[in-house]
């Protein structure tokens, strides 16, 4: 300010001497001194800002650093809540499952004082009706002599003895069943609803489709070598006739067949038919078949989840696929054995692992190399333990059916899910006149009975339906006459499941107006 000031007064002083110093140096004197003035506001202005961001961002820093801090708590707060209705709802879970159980209490109990009120009113009913008896028996006493007064109570005292233990008998049985059959069907229909497997019918003949009859000449050959080459390399009995375009296969053992069949398919489709092409032919097919039956066993195993089973019998579980048990596939069979006796034992908490081999192995008896005379379950079980299997499993393989003692739980198990298999309807196909003759053997059995009018077999023969006379047969006596046919199936005919005996007993009364 002071240089400024100076400069002025001697430019004014300049003036007022010389009047050399014009106007216009004051005016470029003024422009600096504002040009400079500019400056240093300006250099001061960005000094300002820049501490202005400074505290700006400290600021922002701060607020940042609060609010996460705020974040945070309020985080642990959220989670603490969470905690604590995860918390309630378990207890409101648990105090739910703990009100349906005692709910489930208390209607087992309301059950059981209907049964017990019913049983009540059922023996108060009895008891009146035997007073009845006694107060008549005294009327009827009082006109005989002793004698005839003993011998009427004697009989009167069998007849209600017996008529009583049938009743007994009768409750014993539906107090037992109460709870058996419970635990029993739910875990048998649960098997049965968890196994699912297709079964298909094979025959003892096979069906080769040709186009034309033409070839028919070419495959009898000159003199007939060739069908007789054929026959003689395959074991199979091969009937040419007046049928239109068809060759019928006709041979008892499925694995012969399907290789006659596909060889006659091969010699059909190449054109060359002659006794050294047939050989050549069904060595070729009988290869690749044994080949297939071993792929097949090691699949089944592989699906089933069966490991470390011996090649020979991987080799025979693949022959069950051209093996049939009355019209049931036996490696479809024996695969739905497998897994319903896996999941029966898991039901009954035994190895489901070591029931599903079991399973699967049962029926190898069938399908030995050579013929015996052993009956298939016992030679299924010295062939399980020929080839290193476990004693429980060969005892299962062995007492499936009935020809040695079950020494192990698991051997009821394989015996019963091999009973539900082969007895499913459909499942297998039996002789009509057998099955005939089973249905007249129930219905003959029935009315041999005293009081019994008709009898008939129905749904398959699993179950017997008998009508009695209302007149010669009491409530009591067909109880007992049901408990009797039901023992007499038992033991004297061989059926596939179960038979339910029915006994109907039913009083008609007819008016006629005229």
């Amino acid at each position: 300010m002071g240089d400024t000031t100076t400069v002025l007064i001697a430019a004014f002083a300049g003036v007022a001497v010389g009047g050399g110093i014009t106007w216009f140096v004051l005016s470029n004197v003024l422009k600096t001194k504002r040009d400079g003035i500019l400056a240093e506001a300006m250099k001061e202005g960005e000094t300002i800002k820049e501490k202005k961001i400074l505290e700006a961002k400290e600021r922002f820093l701060e607020m940042k650093a609060q609010h996460e801090n705020e974040t945070r708590e309020k985080n642990k707060r959220i989670q603490q809540t969470e905690d604590k209705l995860k918390s309630r709802d378990r207890d409101l879970a648990q105090q739910i499952e703990n009100y349906k159980r005692k709910e489930k209490e208390i209607e087992n109990q309301r059950e059981n004082l209907t049964k017990q009120q019913e049983t009540t009113q059922r023996k108060q009913a009895e008891l009146d009706k035997n007073i009845q008896k006694a107060v008549g028996l005294l009327q009827d006493t009082a006109k005989m002599t002793a004698e005839e007064a003993k011998s009427k109570l004697m009989d009167q005292l069998k007849e209600d003895a017996r008529n009583a233990a049938a009743g007994q008998i009768q409750r014993i049985v539906d107090e037992a069943k109460l709870k058996a059959n419970q635990d029993a069907k739910r875990i048998v229909i649960q098997t049965i609803q968890r196994t699912a497997v297709e079964h298909a019918v094979e025959n003892s003949v096979s069906v080769f489709n040709i186009e034309n009859d033409e070839v028919k000449g070419r495959i009898i050959g000159r003199e007939g070598r060739n069908i007789r080459s054929l026959e003689a390399a395959t074991g199979v009995e091969i009937i040419v006739d007046d049928t239109p375009e068809a060759i019928v296969l006709s041979c008892f053992d499925p694995v012969r067949r399907e290789i006659a069949r596909l060889s006659l398919h091969q010699l059909v489709t190449d054109g060359r038919i002659n006794p050294q092409r047939i050989e050549e032919v069904v060595a070729k097919v009988t290869k690749n078949i044994n080949d297939e039956i071993v792929e097949i066993g090691k699949r089944t195993c592989i699906d089933l989840g069966i490991h470390g089973l011996h090649s020979e019998l991987i080799r025979m579980v693949g022959r069950m696929k051209y093996r049939s048990s009355y019209g049931q596939n036996l490696l479809q069979h024996s695969r739905e054995v497998a897994n319903l006796c896996a999941t029966m034992a898991s039901e009954l908490g035994l190895n489901p692992k070591a029931a599903k081999r079991a399973g699967l192995l049962h029926d190898i008896g069938k399908v030995p190399d050579d013929e015996s005379e052993l009956p298939h379950a016992i030679l299924g079980m010295k062939l399980a333990e020929k080839y290193g299997e476990k004693p429980d499993i060969c005892n299962a393989i062995g007492a499936h059916h009935d020809e040695i003692e079950m020494t192990t739980l698991l051997s009821p198990i394989i015996q019963i899910c091999d009973a539900i298999s082969g007895a499913r309807p459909g499942a297998r196909r039996e002789v009509v006149e057998a099955y005939i003759q089973r249905l007249r053997d129930l219905e003959n059995m029935a009315l041999e009975n005293n009081g019994v009018s008709k009898a008939f077999a129905i749904q398959a023969g699993r179950e017997l339906r008998v009508m009695v006379e209302a007149e010669k047969v009491t409530d009591d006596q067909a109880d007992a006459l049901a408990i009797s046919l039901a023992s007499r199936i038992e033991t004297e005919m061989t059926y596939p499941g179960q038979v339910r005996v029915t006994v109907i007993r039913e009083k008609r009364a007819v008016g006629v107006a005229r």
